[in-house]
């Protein structure tokens, strides 16, 4: 059977997420499209084909799986709804609202790890309308691919959250300081900013820049964790992403700091906490080891193959022990209004059976 994919998405950071399951979609032979109501997204697709520009495209195309990026997803859509995460969990919401806050509409969440698949299998008791299977994440399969980039001094690669309450990686008494530590030579920075990231603050970052201090825009940050040594964050999903290669991270001010992170709340402590990352203890190389095998543990570059795997195996599966999704009336109309098409069909059933 030739499946018919759809990737949807709304911001460019998807992208890479995205990116990987289309190659393995296309690998197997499969038909993909993509869909997202925002219009930046669209700049990065070079073949017209590949993108359905409006919500009626995609509703013709039919997809057999919708395999979506964002927190929800036009219920109206047919195929079966997979969620597939924009991050990892970065502790900066509460239990409810966070990474874990079921909105009604997905039937199959492909988790990353042990660390949330637990507590999604754990929900699914009380919400018994959806499927959880541990894949692994798309996005970080390059991450295994990419080989070491080679460096001619020690790289620092520094990134942060869009969040006003968390971004403290871009708080001027930071960024003076690691302006001043760049220029002592010993070190390279290359500094990336989430595409949400406050106008002013983009600004401040490129003013500064010089050959040990580089600004760089991408959507893809995961080619510069293979050219960097260690990370300078705040509270972001990325610092899993990077942490992945067992690579030490300097956090300030996280959210929640642990022994898997060095975590500093002054500004003047930065400088002995990347000394201290270059040459971690064996105390924090065991506890990023732990973290990363509980957050996780598939370092095999496969995890997009094990998602596609999931969600053929999920069609075909008897849906009867299911029950229905929530009504949640309320986002459902707001996602139609967003889209301007208000259809009153509805696929709450778990579903979804490919009629070809």
């Amino acid at each position: 059977m030739r499946y018919r994919f759809l990737i949807y998405i709304s911001h460019t950071y998807a992208l890479p997420i995205g990116e990987p399951l289309q190659n393995e979609i296309r690998k197997r032979g499969f038909e993909v499209k993509w869909f997202s109501e925002l219009d930046e997204p669209k700049k990065f697709f070079p073949e017209a084909g590949d993108l359905l520009l409006d919500i009626r495209k995609v509703i013709s195309y039919e997809p057999h799986i919708v395999l979506t990026i964002t927190d929800v997803v036009a219920d109206f859509i047919p195929g079966l709804k997979v969620q597939i995460f924009h991050g990892f969990l970065a502790n900066k919401h509460s239990f409810k609202k966070g990474h874990f806050r079921i909105r009604g509409f997905f039937d199959l969440y492909c988790t990353q790890g042990p660390s949330t698949t637990s507590i999604f299998k754990e929900i699914q008791k009380t919400k018994p309308h959806f499927q959880v299977q541990e894949t692994g994440w798309s996005k970080v399969d390059p991450l295994f691919q990419i080989p070491e980039q080679p460096r001619r001094k020690p790289t620092i690669l520094v990134s942060s959250t869009f969040s006003p309450k968390y971004s403290w990686t871009y708080h001027e008494t930071v960024i003076n300081e690691l302006e001043r530590i760049s220029k002592t030579g010993k070190y390279k920075f290359l500094v990336v900013l989430h595409p949400k990231m406050a106008a002013d603050k983009i600004a401040k970052i490129k003013s500064i820049q010089h050959t040990d201090f580089e600004y760089i825009e991408t959507p893809d940050i995961i080619p510069l964790f293979r050219q960097a040594d260690i990370m300078f964050s705040d509270t972001t999903s990325a610092i899993t992403e990077f942490m992945l290669q067992k690579k030490p991270v300097v956090t300030f001010r996280n959210n929640k700091p642990s022994s898997h992170l060095i975590d500093i709340t002054d500004a003047s402590g930065i400088k002995s906490a990347i000394e201290h990352a270059f040459n971690p203890s064996e105390i924090l190389a065991k506890a990023i080891e732990d973290y990363v095998n509980f957050t996780h543990p598939y370092f095999d570059g496969e995890s997009s193959g094990r998602v596609i795997d999931a969600c053929i195996n999920f069609l075909h599966e008897d849906k009867k022990k299911f029950k229905l999704k929530p009504l949640n009336l309320v986002r459902r109309f707001k996602i139609r209004r967003q889209l301007n098409y208000f259809s009153l069909r509805s696929y709450r059933e778990m579903p979804y059976t490919p009629k070809d």
